[in-house]
């Protein structure tokens, strides 16, 4: 149960798919949405014509709307500089 007075962290994540493709999302629980993404139970659809590798970037962010503006920003990012992003 969460805490009312506590805040819920957000984070922005990045996650290497087995055709060497990244996917962008958001969650409150990073280790618990890669094993959603591999178990294809609750994934994205993204992950259905392929398979979740590794998580391989994790940003907190204050909150739900700061979350889903870092994921639009990080979407919208080449191939490139998302991987200078992961190794950064």
């Amino acid at each position: 149960m969460t805490d009312p007075a506590k805040p819920q962290l957000w984070y922005v994540y990045m996650v290497r798919a087995s055709d060497q493709s990244i996917y962008t999302g958001i969650t409150t629980d990073p280790e618990r949405r890669l094993a959603e993404h591999q178990s294809g139970k609750a994934g994205a659809k993204y992950f259905r014509g392929r398979k979740a590798v590794a998580m391989v970037y994790v940003e907190p962010a204050e909150n739900r709307s700061g979350a889903s503006i870092r994921e639009a920003q990080i979407k919208k990012l080449s191939r490139i500089e998302k991987l200078a992003l992961i190794d950064s």
